[in-house]
């Protein structure tokens, strides 16, 4: 499986993952759009950045490639920890691969973020994606005009959530946005 990094220091770089990896990668026009969104939100350099559910490690390389140097990727599967901390050393990336499971990792972490990314398995049910978003809040794990994007099925909808912002769909894909802009007290 191929993952292209579409801008920034490694535009059109490819790196291949294994195909034993138990992983579903952002498409490349998704991921294309999350981050034209993004750059109209963010300057890349100045973000911190936590990659839950990491797989491929796609998101946070994109973030890389594009100047980040504060990013967290978190992953309880062994082999895919272990590839993602392999190409983050072929590319000398700023990124800490984290091995952990991703809602004990926002149970215990002690730190905030400009933009926590969660694209968890499709078959984790709404109320357990509902539950990353909930802690996230729930801690003040977002620092201020910060954003927890969630990437999901669209069978699936947030949009009653009191932090939901907006969301943009891509094929079967949903990019839903929260943000603590939405607190309603």
């Amino acid at each position: 499986m191929h993952i292209r990094i579409i801008s920034g220091k490694y535009k059109s770089r490819r790196i291949t993952a294994p195909k034993n990896l138990p992983i579903r990668p952002t498409t490349d026009r998704a991921k294309e759009a999350l981050f034209n969104i993004l750059n109209n939100l963010f300057d890349f350099k100045d973000v911190k950045v936590l990659d839950l559910f990491t797989g491929s490690g796609s998101i946070a390389y994109e973030f890389a490639s594009r100047g980040t140097r504060n990013i967290q990727a978190v992953d309880r599967n062994y082999p895919v920890f272990k590839f993602v901390s392999q190409t983050v050393k072929d590319f000398d990336f700023p990124i800490k691969v984290i091995k952990k499971d991703s809602l004990k990792f926002l149970e215990k972490t002690p730190e905030t973020y400009d933009i926590i990314f969660a694209d968890p398995p499709y078959d984790l049910s709404q109320d357990e994606q509902e539950k990353l978003i909930k802690i996230s809040f729930e801690r003040k794990l977002l620092n201020s005009n910060g954003y927890f994007i969630l990437e999901h099925p669209d069978r699936l909808n947030f949009e009653q959530h009191p932090h939901f912002d907006f969301s943009k769909k891509y094929g079967k894909s949903v990019f839903s946005f929260f943000s603590s802009k939405q607190d309603k007290g």
